[in-house]
């Protein structure tokens, strides 16, 4: 066996997990454990380097790369510094490139998680083969990594793919601080949103809903539990899916005349649930985007899955910062 190797870190605020693998995305080995923010960011990053050197351990130091981050934004890939993300309460300007470079001394990469994301689906998955790509998370909540001209783009500061801030309507959901985005109207947390507010008004109005009977249920219902619903048939489910579908699609035809790209790659909410937003999505699509740049763009789900988080951080690894 090649001895080269890899290893990807995959910082979230509810779990992070070291991986192993090689230049071909073949896994090697994996160790995952819970964040424990509430610990404090020291207590993570020292499970994280223990993991590290037991991996390390395991298949010879003298075999390793490089060390590939992925953890959620705001952070500064070029300094190596996570700077306050939402999920990472105390991480604030945390120097985790040196900290893991003095370490391991081999090259360390960070990269934000929709960037490295991006990048494993343009490498491994549903991207592969295009110039112009656009990865969208669709998860809790609604983040984009853009491959223009075969690289990453990710922009002056870390920032670019932040079309989740982007309003589309003058009312609605609120997700960041801002009412009726993007990310509003299609994340975990906006569907739920989305969900409480048509929830509560058909309650009010007397109507009966299979999976949602009180008020207080309406104002603690989850996307998951909508998505639930609607593959059991509710109309009323399916009827919220379909309305972030519309505003899906409303956001895409902005991508699509602004970026003009080969493929839009959409991950969790969207790979799961596609066959309720995909209807409304295209009709939006097809509507109100420029007819020769949505003709030769592909909206597809992401291809790999619940590996995206091991394939990205490994491709940070590979790929340094894109």
């Amino acid at each position: 066996m090649n001895n080269k190797y890899y290893l990807g870190l995959d910082i979230g605020g509810t779990k992070c997990a070291v991986i192993a693998g090689t230049e071909k995305m073949e896994l090697l080995g994996k160790t995952s454990f819970p964040t424990d923010t509430h610990l404090g960011p020291g207590h993570a990053i020292n499970r994280l380097i223990e993991a590290s050197e037991e991996m390390i351990t395991k298949f010879d130091h003298s075999g390793l790369q490089s060390v590939g981050i992925s953890c959620g934004g705001p952070l500064d890939s070029k300094k190596g510094l996570i700077q306050s993300p939402p999920n990472l309460p105390g991480w604030d300007n945390i120097p985790i490139v040196s900290m893991l470079n003095e370490k391991f001394r081999v090259p360390v990469y960070l990269q934000n998680d929709a960037n490295a994301c991006a990048l494993a689906e343009w490498r491994f998955g549903a991207g592969k083969g295009t110039e112009n790509m656009i990865f969208l998370t669709f998860g809790t909540g609604m983040g984009a990594g853009l491959i223009l001209n075969g690289r990453l783009y990710s922009g002056t500061n870390d920032l670019a793919g932040e079309v989740g801030h982007i309003r589309l309507a003058d009312d609605g959901p609120e997700a960041y601080g801002k009412k009726g985005s993007f990310e509003g109207f299609c994340s975990g947390t906006g569907i739920a949103h989305l969900a409480g507010d048509i929830l509560k008004r058909k309650l009010l109005a007397g109507e009966t809903i299979s999976f949602c009977k009180t008020l207080d249920e309406a104002d603690h219902i989850t996307a998951r539990e909508v998505a639930e619903a609607a593959f059991m048939g509710d109309k009323t489910a399916i009827e919220i899916f379909e309305i972030s579908g519309t505003w899906l699609g409303k956001g895409l035809s902005i991508l699509i005349d602004i970026l003009n790209p080969e493929v839009i790659v959409i991950g969790s909410i969207y790979a799961r649930c596609r066959k309720f937003l995909e209807p409304a999505c295209m009709k939006i699509i097809n509507s109100e985007a420029l007819e020769p740049a949505r003709r030769v763009c592909k909206i597809l789900p992401a291809e790999l899955g619940e590996k995206v988080g091991d394939y990205a951080s490994l491709c940070v690894a590979v790929t340094g910062n894109g």
